[in-house]
């Protein structure tokens, strides 16, 4: 798989929790050469990450410090090779914004029986603690399977 995707591109709804956290870990897990980046479907643009979600990702050596979300464009959509998406349901989300990117639209926990990861927002430590536990291991499962 590897060979095909160079851009890849993670998406939940705001930009803020789940996204920032699963493209700094790909970002982390990825080799020099892909490119990788987070929007979100109803975007707080230009908000920082969670603290919470900052404080997870502290906690496994990656900084979302300089994070601020962005806006899901059709634009976007169609630059990237890969777009990973947090629930089934963003799958027609994003294809709503981007109709012809639908191909490229896979869950992050695809490996993990299309496993997918809650939205923590407004919730405890807890839940982010969880939503990034699988974040961490949905993403060393792409990894695995880019043979990166």
């Amino acid at each position: 798989l590897s060979h095909m995707f160079n851009k890849i591109l993670v998406v939940c709804v705001g930009n803020i929790c789940r996204s920032p956290l699963a493209e700094a870990k790909l970002r982390q897990l990825a080799p020099a050469s892909v490119e990788v980046a987070s929007a979100g479907i109803q975007a707080m643009v230009d908000h920082p990450a969670d603290p919470q979600s900052q404080v997870e990702a502290v906690q496994d050596g990656l900084d979302l410090s300089s994070h601020r979300a962005r806006q899901l464009t059709d634009a976007m959509c169609q630059s990237y090779d890969l777009i990973l998406v947090m629930e089934q349901r963003h799958v027609d989300s994003v294809c709503q914004i981007s109709p012809s990117a639908r191909g490229k639209v896979m869950l992050l926990g695809r490996w993990n029986n299309q496993q997918e990861v809650a939205d923590p927002y407004r919730k405890d430590a807890s839940h982010f603690a969880s939503a990034y536990q699988l974040i961490s291991a949905f993403s060393e499962q792409w990894k695995s399977k880019m043979n990166w």
